[in-house]
């Protein structure tokens, strides 16, 4: 690791930190129903929300009618993407005369962004119009990212809570997360983008003459704005098939700090709300301390491995006396950038469920391409996505709760709440599912359909690399649906009616079939007693509960996927040592 290096993370980290107490304390103002500096401003906006839908947010509700309530939000929203996507090239704000999306392209693109997974089999700025881009994905962005919100609040609550039947409103809590916090943050950044040199406008493509002296169409569009929530929403979809590398979306240094940091600055903020709640903010940055332990390792690990680069690559002086390839691996990565701002974004985006990059994972090593893969395969929960980060590690802090109550034969207890069997049943379904459909989907797609594709009379190949790197790409794939992060690891044809069918599936089942055991934990959690701590009671505030919840997360993570990764990753570090 260089002195630069260390630099730059202990800066984002120290960033990062300072900024979590506020931004969490004022979350847990606006879901708590209490007085805000902002109130003056949004509550008005509020009351004509409920009025306009004839919404009752003092109506609490189970957790049956809360995931009734979400799942018909999700379904409507489904549809009125699809159309539009359907739809488009009859609609307005389409300067650039795109046709509609084809079926197969417009029902993944739509799941896509209702599940905030915002994996994109296709290039944005020659397949999206500017109405699609602010009408259908945009508003995807806030509203499937207010969803994961809304579902982690009522788990907090559940365990906030004690004999009752109810654990919040979904319409309250969609409605605050979209109005009190992310449109606010993403006007702010937003604004501070445009400054620094993103564009926002609504014009058609530019015609431009190159140095060579030919003519190339540069496409223009409302960038700031996608960006902005992209980010502070974990949602990753970006406006140009590049994303983040591109310069129109990401310019220079300063906006590449500004959107690192907003991944993590909801999710990182919501540890601390999480404590508010529950009337001890220690749990909450006990939360935070083992997310930051996990998301160190990561960061720490792949910057090593993509500054050493690859050993095989001849280099006069430097590779006969340190074994590394001079300058380390650049290849995928922007020079304005860098490894180490590149594999810092890497991270970043794979240990949240975001989809933003600003390098090609595909081109990284192959234990520096592994990192973030097992980030997403150990399932968003290393901050994770905003909401739905927090309620996955809480999952696996149910986890760790039991196996340390099974070690010294005592009911397990979380913050009063006796963990039991049906507790248990719903945390191991929520854990379970997501590798089952990354891995028989990935099964299915090497065993010959996501090999081959038909095109026209000819047969073409899905994968741009043969052996342990193809199946690295699929394995990719099928981790960053199944588990709703959205980044691509390239290399593989992914917009045809396979993989665009079988990759919406796992975004739809992971994403909805976890909410429906985390609802029901919530509402199990919330009719059960407080019971007051005892000598034998395992304190979940303190150090030795990080241990145990981070070799839990590992454990499951490794047990899981490392037969996958063998096959993949390991397999190709091996083979390149061995050539």
């Amino acid at each position: 690791m260089t002195t630069n290096a260390i630099l730059q993370i202990g800066l984002y980290v120290a960033a990062l930190a300072l900024l979590t107490k506020p931004v969490g304390a004022y979350m847990a103002r606006v879901y708590s129903g209490e007085r805000t500096f902002a109130d003056p401003v949004f509550v008005p906006v509020e009351r004509l929300v409920y009025r306009l839908t004839g919404i009752d947010q003092r109506r609490e509700m189970r957790w049956t009618t809360y995931l009734l309530a979400l799942l018909a939000f999700s379904l409507s929203g489904f549809l009125l993407l699809y159309l539009i996507l359907r739809l488009q090239g009859g609609l307005p704000l389409n300067p650039a005369d795109l046709p509609a999306v084809k079926p197969d392209l417009a029902f993944n693109t739509a799941v896509s962004f209702v599940t905030n997974t915002n994996w994109q089999s296709y290039s944005g700025e020659v397949t999206m119009s500017h109405l699609t881009q602010m009408m259908g994905l945009t508003v995807q962005n806030f509203v499937s990212a207010a969803t994961g919100m809304a579902i982690a609040i009522a788990l907090v609550r559940g365990l906030a809570r004690h004999s009752a039947q109810a654990v919040g409103n979904f319409w309250f809590d969609l409605t605050r997360s979209v109005i009190w916090i992310l449109l606010p943050l993403s006007v702010v950044l937003a604004l501070l983008l445009v400054s620094q040199g993103v564009i926002q406008n609504l014009d058609g493509p530019r015609e431009v003459t190159t140095l060579a002296g030919g003519t190339q169409q540069i496409a223009l569009g409302p960038v700031a704005s996608q960006e902005a929530i992209k980010m502070l929403g974990t949602n990753g979809g970006g406006f140009f098939n590049a994303n983040s590398a591109h310069p129109f979306e990401n310019p220079n240094g300063i906006t590449n700090f500004l959107q690192m940091l907003a991944i993590f600055l909801i999710p990182a903020g919501l540890t601390y709300t999480f404590g508010k709640m529950v009337g001890n903010t220690r749990q909450g940055w006990t939360i935070f301390g083992a997310m930051l332990v996990l998301f160190l390792a990561g960061a720490i690990a792949t910057t090593a491995f993509e500054a050493r680069g690859n050993e095989l690559i001849p280099d006069s002086v430097a590779q006969q006396t340190t074994g590394e390839q001079a300058g380390g691996n650049m290849e995928g990565k922007e020079t304005r950038f860098g490894i180490t701002a590149s594999t810092l974004f890497a991270t970043i985006t794979t240990a949240a469920s975001c989809g933003a990059v600003n390098a090609m994972h595909d081109s990284f090593t192959p234990l520096g391409g592994m990192i973030p893969l097992l980030n997403i395969a150990i399932g968003e929960v290393i901050f994770g996505g905003v909401g739905a980060g927090l309620y996955g590690f809480l999952i696996f802090a149910i986890l760790a709760v039991f196996i340390s109550g099974l070690m010294v034969g005592r009911t397990p207890e979380y913050l009063g709440k006796k963990i039991e069997a049906f507790e248990m049943k719903m945390a191991s379904l929520t854990i379970l599912v997501p590798p089952l459909v990354v891995l028989i989907g990935t099964a299915i797609a090497v065993v010959g359909p996501g090999l081959t594709y038909a095109a026209g009379d000819e047969i073409k190949s899905n994968l741009n690399n043969p052996g342990a790197h193809g199946f690295t790409e699929v394995l990719y794939a099928f981790s960053s649906a199944g588990n709703n992060n959205g980044s691509a690891f390239a290399g593989l044809t992914a917009n045809e009616p396979f993989y665009n069918v079988a990759l919406g599936i796992a975004m739809f089942a992971s994403r909805y079939w976890l909410m429906i055991p985390v609802l029901a934990i919530a509402g199990s959690l919330a009719r059960k007693k407080l019971t007051p701590p005892s000598a034998g009671t395992l304190p979940t505030h303190q150090p030795l509960f990080v241990v145990m919840l981070v070799s839990t997360i590992l454990l499951v993570g490794a047990l899981t996927f490392l037969p996958s990764l063998a096959l993949g990753p390991v397999v190709e570090h091996l083979q390149m040592l061995a050539s």
